[in-house]
Formats: structure tokens, sequence, C-alpha cells
């Protein structure tokens, strides 16, 4: 009598058994794409860095049409086009064309992607993301103030998003007839969860809801609101803040920032901008922490630049990251009147950037003290 004998197969737990039709896709894992996916359609893709290339990588190492992808039978195959340097699957360079397999990485440039098999059901949950990522978008846009051009107080600014979606926002208003309020906020974490964490600051800063609160006393502020936003209570997200009022009466500008790098003052006569830091910690981390204010007097038409680290630790052509030092010392100068400078940065920073897509939220504020 022979023994029956029963054979389990386990199955990988996220294994989605309720489609059986699957699509070829990329799965961008760096850049400023990372985590997003690029369907391959049965026509296949040609890759490059211009159009009419289908999928564009916008960086200096891809060429203007670098490969080619083509399905078959059996998956995907890449064919490189002449490019100048190589496309690589798993780190061998592609001599005319291989096959490119399920799980296998391709490197163009700096760009890595890996070759996924993906349900429909999948690929339709990845595209919602993709949704809820630009709804985010739309909603921190729709809430940013306009540019001020006229009066004592004017203002300029800059905000692009990067393609993940980073946890950037800023606002001001006036806080009565002297007293005028301006912020930064940078949330950690990337997509839909930190952008919108951000604009629920920003609405409580916007509608002045934070109990026992003095809104003219940034210190108090930012005590308020790490009072208000405990990390534990909000998916263990914490943010940074540099908060400032300007009294127009004493010219008196006093500020405090919370784990954020400092704004800059430059004064009308050109010399170099000055940091202006008040060191404390992130909000969320420290339960009833004090935080500590600064202030300075403010000359006749000086800027102020507040923004997101987004702004300077951009990729060089060499691969190196920029720094605040030399953001500050490149790209702040005087530009006597304010408007469209914000986006004169912006693009000054970009052409010295390997890449045109962003890694991180662009946001950039200037105020002009007249």
């Amino acid at each position: 009598m022979v023994a029956e004998r029963t054979t389990f197969y386990a199955l990988p737990a996220n294994a989605d058994l309720s489609d059986r039709a699957r699509a070829h896709c990329l799965e961008h894992l760096s850049g400023a794409d990372a985590g997003r996916r690029v369907n391959v359609p049965d026509a296949g893709l040609i890759i490059g860095r211009l159009a009419p290339a289908d999928l564009i990588l916008p960086e200096a190492d891809v060429s203007r049409a670098h490969c080619r992808l083509t399905r078959n039978s059996s998956g995907l195959v890449v064919t490189d086009l002449g490019s100048t340097n190589g496309t690589f699957v798993d780190e061998v360079r592609v001599t005319g064309s291989v096959a490119l397999p399920v799980g296998a990485v391709l490197r163009i440039g700096t760009r890595i992607l890996k070759h996924e098999l993906l349900t429909e059901r999948q690929l339709r949950k990845s595209s919602e993301m993709d949704r809820e990522v630009a709804a985010a978008t739309a909603y921190v846009k729709a809430l940013l103030p306009p540019p001020l051009a006229q009066g004592p107080i004017r203002t300029d600014w800059c905000y692009v998003p990067s393609t993940q979606l980073g946890g950037d926002a800023f606002g001001y208003t006036f806080l009565d007839a002297d007293r005028f309020a301006f912020y930064v906020i940078d949330v950690s974490g990337h997509g839909a969860g930190a952008a919108l964490h951000a604009v629920s600051v920003m609405n409580v800063l916007r509608q002045r809801m934070l109990p026992g609160a003095d809104m003219a006393d940034p210190g108090s502020v930012l005590a308020a609101l790490n009072s208000l936003f405990p990390m534990e209570q909000h998916a263990d997200m914490y943010f940074t803040i540099w908060y400032g009022v300007y009294e127009a009466t004493t010219r008196q500008l006093t500020y405090a920032a919370a784990g954020h790098h400092p704004a800059y003052l430059s004064p009308p006569w050109g010399d170099q901008a000055t940091p202006l830091q008040a060191r404390n910690p992130i909000i969320g981390a420290i339960p009833a922490r004090q935080y500590r204010s600064e202030s300075v007097t403010v000359a006749p038409g000086a800027l102020i630049y507040l923004f997101s680290d987004g702004v300077f630790e951009t990729v060089g052509p060499s691969g190196e990251i920029g720094n605040i030092d030399s953001f500050v010392t490149d790209f702040l100068t005087d530009p006597g009147d304010i408007s469209g400078e914000a986006q004169r940065i912006f693009q000054a920073v970009t052409a010295k950037s390997r890449t045109t897509e962003l890694d991180d939220d662009f946001s950039l504020v200037i105020v002009q003290l007249v």
C-alpha cells in the first residue's frame, strides 16, 4: 500500500488570484520618479532624453533615443539604439538585443528601472495612487496665497512639487494693519499623506486656530503647533517650520524656527545675505517644549528669502549634492523689483542641475519690506 502524500505550495502574501491578465511594467527605483510605474504596451516603447521618445528621462547621460523595449511571447526584449553611455541589464552592458526578464534591473544613465509583471488590479491601484498624488498637489496649490505686487510689503514665490510630492507648504497674512506673518513648512516623507499633513498645518495657521497661542509671537505659535501635532497621533510624521512676524511701525522682524534651516535677510545695498536662525527642535517630537524667538531690525527695501531644502539639495552634473551656502552665494542677489524673481531663481537652479526633474519639492518665498 502506497502512503498518500499531500504537497503544500506557498504563495506570496500579496498574491493576487482575482486577475489573470498581467501587464509588463517598469518601476522607477531611482530619481524623481522613484516608486512610479510605466506600462509597456504591446507595441513596445522607446526610452530617451527627448520627444518623440515614449518614456522621457531628461538627464544629460541619457541619449536622445537611448533604447527600445519590445514585447515577445516570453516577455520583454531591450535593444540599445547606439546610446553614448550604454544600456545595462543587471549591470551587464547590452550589445544588440537581449531579454529583460521579470525582476531584472534596467539601468539607463543613473536611472534604474525594474521589470515587473503585475495584474490589472495591481496596475489600477498604482494608477489610483498617482491620481491621489495629483489631487493632493492641486489642493496644496489652491491654498497658496497670491503674490503681493503693491504696497509696503511685497511677495513673490515659486512652488514646483516633485514627482512624488513632498510635504512643503507656505503662507503669509496680515495679522492686523501693522503686523505681517509669513512661514514655510516641510513635512517629513513624500506622497499624498505628507502633503495633506502640510495642508492641515497650513489651515490651522490660516484660520488662527491655535488654542492659547499669540499669532504675533513666533515662539508661542511653534509651541502650540507642537502640542497640536504630536508625531504619535499623526502616523509618526513630524515637520519643520520657519515662522516670522514683521511689525511695520518699528521695522522689527521676530522669528523662530523648529528644525528648519535659516531664512536669509538680504539688505537693499546688495551685501551678503544674513542667516536668520533660531535653533529649536522639530515639531511633534518633544511634548511641552518651549520655543525660542529671535528678532532683527530690517532696513527699508530689504528682502527675506525663506525656502525648503528642496531648493538647494539638488544634484549637480557630476553627482554632487548642493548645499545651502553655495545656494545663497550663487543665487541670492539684489533684484530691485522682485516680480518674477522666484521663478528666475528656480530656472537658474535647475539649469545647474543634472536633471530638470526634482527629487523634492521646490518652495521659495521672497518677501520685500519696503
